[in-house]
C-alpha cells in the first residue's frame, strides 16, 4: 500500500467524513430525539419539528418540503410509523433527493478525464470562502496522486491570495506563474497556460479574484481570461470550478444561483463543514443545481478536502447515530 492510499483509502476518506460532519450531524439528530421523546409513533408535531431540524441544518425549504412530503406518504401508506424507525426512514428519504443529483466521480483518486493535457480548472468564488485553500488541497493531492501540477495566480488584486498562493506551491513543491499586483488578470491566466503546455503539466488549476456576484465588470473579466486560454487551448478551461463556503448556509446557495447565471460553472467545491452544523447545505445544493459537487472540505489538512461522493455523504450524516 503506498502512501496515496493510506491517506485517501475508502476508510480513511469516510473517517474524515465522519468527524468533519459530526457538529451538522448532533445539531440534526439532537433536535429530532427531542421530538420524539415520550412517543411511540410519529404524528404531525413530530413531523413538523423534524421541519425545523431540517431547515436548521440547512437544508433549504425546497429540498426540506420534498423529504417531508416523502415522510408524509409513508406514514400515509404504512399507517403506523413506529418513532424508533425514524432515522432509517429520514435517512431513506434524504437518499431519494440525492440519487438524482448528478455526481462525477472522476476524481475519485484524483485522476483525470483523459483526451487532453493539460487538464484546465478555473476556480471562481467571493473572498474568503476558501478558495485559494481549496486550490493549494487540490494541488497536493493532485501531485500525491503522482500528476504534475502548475497553479496560476490570477487573482492579482489581492497581494495577500498571490503570496498565499506561493506558499501553498513551496508547501507542495509545484510550479507557479505569477505577476505584481494590479497585473491583469488574463495575462497572468495566458502565461500559465503557455508555460503548462511547454512542460506538458497534467493539470492547471487558475486562481481568480474573489468575485461580488453583483458586479458585472468582474464576470466580464472571467470571459477575457477563458477567451485568452482559449487562444492556446482551444477547449479550455476544462472546469470552471465554484468554491463556496458551506458554513454560510443559505449565502451559500444564493452566491451558487448568481455565479451559475451569470458563467459556465461546471463544478463544484463546499468547503468549511466541519465548522458548522449547516452542512445540510450540501443536501439542497445537491438538489437544486445540475452541477455536480465535486470536492467538499471537511478539516485543515489537505487529504480532509475529500471527493464527494453521495452515498457516503449520506452514510456520514447518518450512520454514527
Amino acid at each position: 500500500m503506498g502512501l496515496f492510499d493510506k491517506l485517501f483509502g475508502k476508510k480513511q476518506q469516510q473517517e474524515s467524513l465522519d468527524l468533519g460532519l459530526q457538529k451538522t450531524r448532533e445539531g440534526f439528530f439532537g433536535k429530532i430525539a427531542k421530538a420524539i421523546v415520550g412517543k411511540s409513533t410519529v404524528d404531525a408535531n413530530v413531523l413538523d419539528d423534524i421541519e425545523e431540524a431540517l431547515v436548521s441544518a440547512d437544508v433549504g425549504l425546497a429540498t426540506t418540503v420534498k423529504i417531508i412530503e416523502g415522510l408524509e406518504k409513508r406514514i400515509k401508506e404504512n399507517k403506523y410509523l413506529n418513532t424508533s424507525e425514524l432515522n432509517g426512514i429520514i435517512k431513506e428519504e434524504v437518499k431519494k433527493i440525492v440519487v438524482d443529483a448528478p455526481q462525477d466521480l472522476s476524481y475519485q483518486h484524483y485522476e483525470l478525464p483523459t483526451g487532453h493535457k493539460p487538464h484546465i480548472i478555473l476556480v471562481v468564488g467571493v473572498n474568503g470562502v476558501g478558495k485559494t485553500t481549496t486550490i493549494g488541497k487540490l494541488a497536493h493531492n493532485f501531485s500525491m496522486a503522482g500528476k504534475s501540477v502548475l497553479l496560476g495566480a490570477a487573482d492579482t488584486f489581492r497581494a495577500a491570495a498571490v503570496d498565499q498562493l506561493t506558499i501553498w506551491s513551496e508547501r507542495t513543491n509545484v510550479q507557479i506563474v505569477k505577476k505584481e499586483m494590479g497585473s491583469d488578470p488574463a495575462s497572468v491566466a495566458y502565461d500559465t497556460v503557455i508555460s503548462g503546455v511547454a512542460k506538458n503539466v497534467d493539470v492547471i488549476l487558475i486562481d481568480t479574484a474573489g468575485r461580488l456576484h453583483n458586479k458585472a465588470h468582474l464576470m466580464d473579466e472571467l470571459s477575457k481570461i477563458k477567451r485568452v486560454i482559449q487562444k492556446v487551448v482551444p477547449d479550455a478551461p476544462h472546469e470552471v470550478m465554484l468554491v463556496l463556503d458551506g458554513s454560510t448556509g443559505q449565502n451559500a446557495l444564493e452566491q451558487a444561483r448568481h455565479f451559475t447565471a451569470a458563467t459556465e460553472v461546471s463544478a463544484l467545491a463546499i468547503t468549511k463543514l466541519d465548522g458548522t452544523a449547516k452542512g445540510g447545505v450540501v443536501l439542497a445544493i445537491a438538489d437544486q443545481f445540475k452541477i455536480p459537487v465535486k470536492f467538499i472540505g471537511v478539516g485543515e489538512k489537505a487529504t480532509d478536502l475529500l471527493v464527494f461522493d453521495k452515498d457516503d455523504f449520506v452514510s456520514g450524516l447518518f450512520d454514527k447515530q
